[in-house]
């Protein structure tokens, strides 16, 4: 039950975040932390995160707009480095609040409580019609691309803020998806450091029980990257906009909640 829930969930996941830019992470790690701990859980959804983003790639480079990875996702690497930093620094932050759901105590830390309101203002703001029609100027692309990594660096989040500036840009929908993996593997790599010390916190063990669902959860994430690719030339911009904006909402609403976290 527990291969297939996590296998169920990365899949979904990877094919609806393979247009929308993100979510996957946020998603499949409360799937992991059923059946892990959360250290471990982090550092599992890590792996699979990073290498459905490199399938994603490979799918994808020759759809990549070269010119807005350096401009967007260059600036990305060292915010994301200097995110990482910091939260090392912070440490775990306590919950805000916390109630009962489904027999569990669930509540939003202060960085998730901050980074879910974000995304719920962020998401209606993008539902809006007259906000499709807004064009990001090349210039403001470098500070995008920081702000956003070092919020990924900080707190995991930092796909939808990358979508939004992306779709100001004007991409066709096979770029705008392309463009955003081929960043998102950027900010990945430049986390990695971060990443292999939750590894050695988590003390992952692949010959016992985290080791299936990790092969379980990369195998369906790869699956929902291929199925992706093959439907990415039937897609529009409205549609990756609407999905866009329902992600972050639905992502922002369960932050804020405490449902999921950062």
């Amino acid at each position: 039950m527990d291969l297939l829930l996590v296998a169920l969930v990365a899949g979904g996941a990877s094919l609806l975040t393979f247009f929308s830019g993100f979510g996957l992470g946020t998603l499949l790690l409360p799937a992991f932390a059923l059946f892990m701990p959360v250290p471990t859980a982090v550092a599992a959804t890590a792996i699979v995160h990073l290498l459905n983003n490199l399938m994603k790639g490979g799918l994808l480079r020759a759809r990549v707009d070269w010119p807005t990875v350096r401009r967007f996702g260059l600036p990305a690497v060292p915010g994301a480095i200097a995110g990482a930093w910091l939260l090392a620094r912070l440490g775990a932050t306590d919950r805000m609040f916390e109630w009962q759901v489904w027999g569990r105590a669930a509540g939003p830390t202060g960085a998730g409580l901050a980074v879910g309101l974000l995304l719920i203002l962020f998401a209606l703001i993008e539902l809006q019609p007259r906000f499709g029609q807004l064009r990001a100027p090349p210039r403001a692309l470098p500070v995008g691309g920081l702000v956003t990594g070092f919020l990924g660096g900080l707190t995991g989040q930092q796909g939808a803020l990358r979508s939004i500036f992306l779709l100001r840009t004007g991409l066709t929908p096979d770029r705008f998806v392309a463009t955003g993996v081929m960043i998102a593997i950027l900010v990945d790599l430049a986390r990695i450091g971060t990443y292999g010390t939750r590894f050695a916190a988590a003390g992952i063990d692949l010959s016992g029980r985290a080791g299936p669902l990790i092969l379980a959860g990369t195998a369906a994430a790869l699956a929902g990257a291929v199925i992706g690719a093959r439907l990415i030339d039937k897609v529009t911009i409205a549609g990756i906009r609407s999905a866009v904006g329902a992600l972050m909402l639905a992502i922002g609403v369960a932050m804020v909640a405490g449902l999921i976290g950062t």
